[in-house]
């Protein structure tokens, strides 16, 4: 596992992590994670790479080993989608595939639905068309988590979150004001990702609305549920498992 950091549109510094060697396969965390909780740790990575694939791991802005910054400017609308093709551009890849969990699906589909990058295929993991459509409410629950932190009590849904934040030491300044950045994406729209794509959740995961419903959606998508809830899912082998089978051995 290497670790390098580049620097995406507006200077603002991030981390990849990358293992393997092959085709290009771009992968994506949710929110509040990172690549070393979502891709690494539990093995998924190591095992797609063992297919043939060099597995590309971005920290977003905020998360993990990237840049939190504090600045108001440093979090336009959309900003994780123009850090996505920032780093398509640093890579300077052209023939890749893209994946993402949670938030990093819901990123990966607002890039490719509005053409801003062109992958070959996409995994789209732990994400529904709520997730992707009402937005704001979804946002409205980590903004409480953040506003409240501390105060919030055990048995309360929002504890658990609030917890994994802690755990995770994210800046909840500039976690905060990334939220803000995130618009709701016209269901119409999916209709544009024509590519090869895998709608993978958690049998129990209903963070983010109907993952099949989604799949339904996309021209082209293969709906997969593996054992989980939305938090425990991306914790089990099975997920790296059904995306590895997925994507196959590279020709």
């Amino acid at each position: 596992m290497k670790m390098e950091t580049f620097e995406s549109f507006d200077g603002t510094r991030l981390a990849l992590h990358r293992t393997g060697e092959g085709r290009p396969l771009v992968l994506l965390h949710g929110l509040f994670s990172s690549a070393e909780m979502n891709w690494i740790k539990w093995g998924h990575a190591q095992l797609i790479a063992e297919r043939g694939y060099e597995v590309l791991m971005l920290d977003f802005r905020v998360h993990g080993e990237s840049e939190a910054p504090h600045d108001k400017a440093a979090y336009p609308k959309n900003v994780l989608v123009r850090d996505v093709a920032a780093l398509i551009e640093h890579l300077a890849i052209e023939d890749y595939d893209l994946g993402g969990f949670s938030l990093g699906a819901r990123t990966a589909l607002h890039a490719v639905a509005h053409g801003v990058i062109h992958p070959a295929r996409l995994i789209v993991g732990g994400m529904g068309t709520a997730g992707l459509g009402e937005w704001e409410k979804r946002s409205a629950y980590f903004k409480r988590v953040i506003d409240e932190f501390e105060n919030i009590p055990r048995g309360d849904p929002a504890y658990f979150s609030m917890q994994f934040l802690k755990s995770q030491g994210v800046d909840r300044i500039a976690a905060r004001m990334l939220l803000d950045t995130m618009p709701d994406l016209d269901l119409a729209k999916l209709a544009n990702i024509t590519i090869p794509a895998l709608v993978v959740c958690g049998d129990e995961d209903r963070d983010n609305g109907s993952a099949e419903e989604l799949a339904q959606l996309l021209p082209d998508a293969t709906y997969v549920e593996v054992p989980g809830t939305h938090m425990w899912s991306v914790t089990k082998p099975d997920l790296g498992q059904a995306m590895a089978d997925w994507l196959g051995n590279p020709a």
